[in-house]
Formats: structure tokens, sequence, C-alpha cells
């Protein structure tokens, strides 16, 4: 009797260590959660109420004394929100591994949302990283204001800010902001699983000026190189500098402004491309004097207050305009995304009075996209605005258009 206890004892104990091996190898609650691809590490920066979400507006952190606005704004705030700093891999210049960051700004609901990835527009203090979260940065004041209304956002800060501070910023270079964002998409999904977050697996993608410009960039290598990875289901973008090829050769042969501010980003575009695409000129080749040694000495600080058709040097412009400098003409056509068929949902948009970035890059965009065959490319042309007096068109028409694709 006690032996066949025993044996009946030994015969249960193999049976429930045999289902527990084929438990252990069939359940995926005693698997290993899978090593993250994309996210290197995340922290949390801070979690916000309503109430300090609506003081931000109330301290006219919107630039904005109109009451209507406020109100409007302050309408916006439906939920606390968590805001998460993260490091992650993406690719540099040269395609080399590089670590960058960003920010994920979660609302604090129990309700399904959608995920934004929010492309900033041009950075000169690198403390306006979205990553570093101050007052002054988009992910301060625009992007906690939409993620309260119920949208998880990704706030890249491209390769130059942030976690990559150290190294130049590749100004208006299409496969490092295109590669960058997409990167920091790919980080937030394992950060969405990571917090256990309610994401209804739709994408949306907007930017304004050089964030519209990235938008655009990150929707096409979306569409054409990853189609079936993420749902992406609407794409925004703002006064992006989209025809590149049509804006050099307009801002050498013509007079235009003369405002230094703007002819500073002309200045960082032209020396960053130079150093991108590993031509490595002098400044002298690309100016005449006084203003080369400025732009040798300060970069995109020097100070060129006259039409910058009348800055830069006429073996410059002779060499774009008779086709012979081919290496730097070739550069510029490599950032074009002007050109191409989308699939996503999108809109354009663009103050006619755009002196900064000029109206003709949304307009031939949206023309040429259309004469590929796009069905659902939408120009939203703004009479009479500037690049600034736009924004809130654009903003307010991004929130509509994305609370319609939820």
């Amino acid at each position: 009797m006690k032996q066949n206890f025993i044996q009946s004892r030994n015969y249960l104990l193999l049976l429930l260590i045999s289902i527990g091996i084929l438990w252990g190898c069939s359940s995926s609650n005693n698997d290993p959660a899978p090593a993250n691809q994309y996210l290197v590490s995340s922290s949390v920066v801070g979690e916000y109420t309503t109430a300090q979400l609506s003081a931000r507006v109330d301290g006219a952190a919107l630039g904005s004394d109109n009451a209507l606005v406020i109100g409007v704004v302050k309408g916006l705030i439906k939920n606390p929100i968590k805001v998460i700093k993260v490091v992650y891999n993406t690719k540099g210049v040269d395609g080399k591994a590089i670590q960058a960051s960003g920010l994920v700004i979660f609302p604090k609901t129990t309700e399904s949302v959608p995920l934004i990835s929010q492309q900033h527009g041009t950075i000169a203090d690198k403390n306006d990283a979205p990553s570093l979260y101050g007052t002054a940065s988009e992910a301060y004041q625009l992007a906690s204001i939409v993620a309260s209304n119920g949208f998880i956002i990704a706030c890249p800060d491209y390769i130059g800010y942030g976690a990559s501070a150290n190294l130049d910023h590749p100004y208006e270079h299409r496969e490092t902001l295109a590669q960058a964002s997409l990167d920091m998409l790919r980080a937030a999904k394992e950060l969405i699983a990571q917090e256990k977050a309610a994401w209804s697996q739709k994408v949306m993608i907007t930017g304004y000026s050089e964030g519209g410009f990235a938008t655009m960039a990150l929707q096409k290598k979306m569409e054409e190189q990853f189609p079936n990875e993420f749902n992406l289901v609407a794409s925004s973008c703002g006064a992006g500098a989209y025809n590149k090829t049509a804006f050099m050769n307009y801002i050498i042969n013509q007079k235009t402004h003369g405002i230094a501010q703007y002819n500073s980003l002309y200045i960082w575009v032209t020396m960053a491309y130079n150093s991108i695409y590993g031509l490595n000129r002098p400044a002298s080749y690309y100016f005449n004097a006084p203003y080369a040694a400025d732009v040798a000495s300060k970069g995109p600080q020097a100070s060129i207050p006259v039409s910058i058709n009348l800055a830069y040097a006429d073996t410059f412009r002779n060499g774009i305009n008779n086709g012979t400098d081919t290496q730097y003409i070739t550069g510029v056509k490599d950032n074009d995304i002007f050109d191409w068929k989308p699939k996503t949902s999108t809109q354009l948009y663009h103050g006619t009075a755009d002196q900064h970035v000029f109206y003709f890059n949304s307009e031939t965009a949206a023309a040429a996209m259309k004469a590929k065959g796009a069905a659902d490319v939408t120009l939203i042309t703004v009479q009479g605005t500037d690049h600034f007096t736009t924004l809130p068109n654009y903003l307010l028409g991004t929130l509509t258009f994305f609370t319609s694709k939820k």
C-alpha cells in the first residue's frame, strides 16, 4: 500500500512537472519580456495636473494675451499628463549607430488614444530641445496641452540636441530628420508597452517650419520603406521647405527681404550641406566679402542684413545656374521631398505672405503630389499671413484634423 502511494505520488509529481514545463513553454506570462531594440533608457521628467497645465496658459506660455485664444486653449485641457525623457538608438549622418533623445508625453487616461509624432521647428538655443522640457520649448508649451486632450505625443530632439548635443545639428537634412523621428516613434512604441499605456495603434505626424520638412521626410520614409510597420492615418505639415531646388534657385537669384534673422537660416542650410555632403569648401566659396569671414567664424549667427542674393559669391551662383556645380546641386536635390505620391491623408498649411519659407514650397508640393495621383492631399492656403501669423491656423486646423481621425 505504502509503495503504491509513493509510486502514485511520484507519478503525480512528474505529471505536474511536465505540465508546468509545457505551460512554461507556451505561456507568454512566463516568458521574459523581449529586449528593447530602440529604447535605451527612460526617466520621468514629471507629472502635471490639469490645474498646472491651465496655469501655463494663464502665464502666457503660448505668447497670447487674447482672452478668446486662452479660453480655447484651456478648453483642450482634459487629462493630467506624465512626461518621460527617452534615450534611443538611431543613425547619424554617416549612417552609423548613435544615441539620440526625445520626450514622450502621456495623458493619464484609460481611454485608448492615438500616438502623434511631433517634429519641432528650428531651434537656435539647444536648451529648447524637447527632452530638456524647458518652458520655451514646443513640448512644454504646445505638445503638453494637446497630449492632455487625449493623445500620446512623441517629440524627437533630432541629432545635435539633447543626448547628441555635442554634435552639429544636420540642419534641414532629409535623411537624418526622418531617421531620428522614425526611430523615436519606435522607441515610443516600446515605452508604451513598458508603461502599459492604452494606445489605439493609430499614428499621426505633424510639424511646422523645419518640423514641417521633417514631417514630410518622415512620412515619405514610412510610406515607401516601412509601409506596414505603423498604422499611419494622418499627416499635417506646416510651412516646410519641401522644394529645396526651387528654394535655392530663388534665394541666390532674386531680391528677398534682407532680414538677417531669416538669412541666418539660409546660411545654416548652405554650410550644413557643404559639410554633410563632404564638400568642405571655405565660406568664401559661397559668400562675398565681408560676409564670408563672418560666416566662417560665426556660422548661422553671422549677420547678413541685405537681400541674400547679394551676399552669395558669383562663382557659387554661376555654378548653380549653369549646372556645373554638380556636387552641390546633387546634395540639394537629395533633400527635395515635394515630388512624390503620399498615400496617407495629408494637409499642407502655408501663408501666402511667408517671406521666410516661401509659399511656393507647399504650392509646388501639392501640385506635384496630385499630378502623381495622390488622392488625399489638401493645400490649406492662408491668405496674407507670414511664417508666424500662419501658426494659429495650422495649430487649430491640425488638432481638428487629428481629432477627426481618432
